[in-house]
C-alpha cells in the first residue's frame, strides 16, 4: 500500500514541543552537539511581542557559549534608568545594578533588557546556521513512548519517531498534561495586568517610565531600535469588578489617569494581553524518554524576569545531557540528573518571585521606590548551583557557575564554549594528567593549561598560588570536580562511565 505524505513517518534524535526562548536553546544546544533535533510549534509564524523582555547575567553568559551574545549585546539596552512618579510628577531615578562592574570572573554586571520576539530571532538564526529550522504550523495532537522511543502524531496526520520528546509548550502544556504530571499551585484571578506593545510619542526613550498611584499603575518600556515600547497597567473593570478585556482606548486612559500628561499619545497596538499570577510547579521533570523545560514545568510571577531566564537555563542544562545519551557518550541514567538538578531550582525560583513581587507591591507604595525592588543579586541567578548533584564530584565549589577568567590570549568562557567538558589544569605538574585524560576522553574532553599569570582564575577557583590542581568543567559551565593534579586517570573514568 502506498503511504501518503500525511501519514509518513519521520525520525529524529530528539523532537521539542514549542519554538519560544526554551525550545529554540534546547535545539541549538543539541543541534551544535551533533544530535539530530526536529522543533515544532503550532503557531503558525513568529511572533512579534515584547512578552518576556529581558536576559539576566547568566543567560548573557549562556548566550555566549551558544555564539549568540554579540548579536543580543547589540540589540539590547544596559543599565537603563527607571523613572519613578507620584502623582504625575517624576521623583526618583534607578538604574539596577549601575554601582557593579565587570571583573575577570563575571563579565556581565548587568542584564539586557530585549524583546522576546528579538531574542527568539537570533536564537532562529544561531539554530538556522546548523540546519535546523522550527517547524511552524506544526501542531502536536498525542504521543505514545516505549522502551525505544517516542512516537508522535501531528494535526496534519504525519509521525515522528524520535529517541525523546521535550515539551518546552508553555505554562498550559499539552505535553505535561498528557503525561498526567501534576502542576500544583495557585492561580490568583484578582490580581491582575494588562499587558501590551503600542507606539508611544511624548516620552524620552531613555527611561522605563512608572506611574504609581494609590489605586492604579502604568508602566512603559522602551526598546532598542524598535519604535514601540511595552505596556504594563492596572486594568479597567466592569461593574462586577472582573477585569476587562486590554484595548487601545483603555491603555490610553490608563496612560492620561496615571501620568496627567496630555501630551502622550499611544497608537499602533500589536499585541495585547491579560497577564495573571500563576505559581505552580511540575510533580516532575521526566516520564521515562518525555521530558519537560521551561513555562512547561514551573510558571511564576513575573517580579524579577526570571520565567524566560529559568527556561533558558533549563534548556541549557538538559541540551548536552540529551546529546551525550543520543550520541552513546552516556547512559540514559544521565537524564535523571535533570530533574535532580532543576526541579529545586524551581522551588527556589517560584519562593524567591514570590518574595519579590511582595517587595515591590509593598516598595511602590513608597515615595522614590519603584520597580527596582525587586533587584537583587538572586535575579542574575550566577549564584544558582546544583550542590547537591550526583554530577557534583567533590572538591571546592562542585556543582557551582564555573568562573570566566584570563586565559593566554583570550579568556576561559572562550575555552568552555561548546558540548564538551573542560579540563583545566593548574601549574606544570597538571600536564601530564591533562594529557592523559585528554587521550583518554578526546571525544568529550577538551584540556587546557591555564594561562593567568595575574592569577584571576586561581582566585576565583580557589586554587592557591603555586599550587597544582585540575579543574572538571560541564557542558553547561558548572564545575563537576576540583582535585589534585594526580587524579587524571580518575576523571577519564568518570567520563567514561558517564550516566551509569
Amino acid at each position: 500500500m502506498t503511504t501518503t505524505t500525511a501519514e509518513a513517518t519521520t525520525a529524529t534524535d530528539v523532537l521539542i514541543v514549542g519554538a519560544g526562548p526554551t525550545g529554540l536553546t534546547l535545539a541549538c544546544t543539541l543541534a551544535r552537539a551533533g544530535a539530530a533535533v526536529r522543533i515544532i510549534d503550532k503557531s503558525p509564524e513568529p511572533h512579534r511581542a515584547s512578552r518576556g523582555k529581558g536576559i539576566n547575567q547568566r543567560t548573557r553568559e549562556l548566550f555566549d557559549d551558544l555564539g549568540a551574545g554579540a548579536e543580543a549585546a547589540a540589540s539590547g539596552t544596559e543599565h537603563i534608568a527607571l523613572r519613578k512618579y507620584r502623582d504625575g510628577v517624576a521623583i526618583a531615578d534607578t538604574v539596577p545594578f549601575a554601582d557593579r562592574t565587570p571583573t575577570p570572573a563575571t563579565p556581565y554586571a548587568s542584564g539586557l533588557l530585549i524583546p522576546q520576539w528579538r531574542t527568539e530571532e537570533i536564537l532562529r538564526g544561531r539554530l538556522a546556521g546548523h540546519g535546523v529550522e522550527p517547524e511552524f504550523g506544526s501542531e502536536l495532537t498525542g504521543f505514545t513512548q516505549g522502551a525505544d522511543g517516542v512516537v508522535a502524531t501531528l494535526a496534519d496526520g504525519r509521525r515522528i519517531e524520535a529517541a525523546y520528546l521535550v515539551g518546552c509548550d508553555g505554562g498550559r502544556s499539552p505535553v505535561r498534561k498528557a503525561l498526567g504530571v501534576t502542576f500544583e499551585g495557585r492561580t490568583d484571578a484578582e490580581e491582575c495586568m494588562v499587558i501590551g506593545d503600542v507606539r508611544a510619542d511624548g516620552l524620552d526613550p531613555a527611561y522605563w517610565h512608572q506611574w504609581f498611584d494609590e489605586d492604579a499603575a502604568v508602566m512603559l518600556c522602551p526598546f532598542r531600535g524598535s519604535a514601540h515600547w511595552q505596556l504594563q497597567g492596572t486594568p479597567e473593570r466592569d461593574a462586577d469588578g472582573r477585569p476587562l478585556a486590554p484595548t487601545l482606548e483603555s491603555f490610553q486612559r490608563l496612560v492620561d489617569r496615571c501620568s496627567r500628561q496630555a501630551g502622550i499619545r499611544l497608537s499602533d497596538p500589536t499585541w495585547f494581553s491579560t497577564y495573571r499570577i500563576n505559581v505552580r510547579m511540575a510533580g516532575r521533570l521526566r516520564t521515562g524518554r518525555v521530558l519537560l523545560a521551561g513555562d512547561a514545568a514551573h510558571v511564576h510571577s513575573i517580579a524579577g524576569g526570571l520565567g524566560m531566564n529559568t527556561g533558558i537555563q533549563d534548556a541549557f542544562n538538559l541540551g548536552w545531557k540529551l546529546a551525550y545519551v543520543v550520541r552513546g557518550l552516556a547512559a540514559p541514567g544521565l537524564l535523571d540528573t535533570y530533574e535532580e538538578e532543576r526541579l529545586p531550582v524551581a522551588a527556589w525560583t517560584l519562593g524567591l518571585t514570590d518574595e519579590r513581587l511582595r517587595a515591590v507591591t509593598e516598595g511602590v507604595k513608597r515615595a522614590g521606590v519603584g520597580t527596582e525592588a525587586v533587584i537583587t543579586d538572586d535575579v542574575t541567578t550566577l549564584g544558582v548551583g546544583y550542590g547537591w548533584s550526583s554530577l557534583a564530584w567533590g572538591g571546592a565549589n562542585a556543582g557551582e557557575r564555573a568562573p570566566d577568567g584570563p586565559c593566554g590570549d583570550g579568556r576561559l568562557f572562550d575555552v568552555f564554549a561548546g558540548p564538551h567538558f573542560t579540563l583545566l589544569g593548574f601549574g606544570r605538574g597538571s600536564a601530564q594528567a591533562l594529557t592523559e585524560a585528554g587521550e583518554e576522553c578526546a571525544d568529550r574532553l577538551r584540556t587546557c593549561l591555564v594561562d593567568d599569570p595575574e592569577g584571576h582564575a586561581r582566585r576565583a577557583y580557589g586554587i592557591g598560588e603555586g599550587e597544582d590542581a585540575l579543574v572538571l568543567v560541564r557542558p553547561d559551565n558548572h564545575i563537576a570536580l576540583s582535585t589534585g593534579a594526580d587524579r587524571g586517570a580518575e576523571i577519564a573514568g568518570r567520563l567514561l562511565r558517564l550516566g551509569h
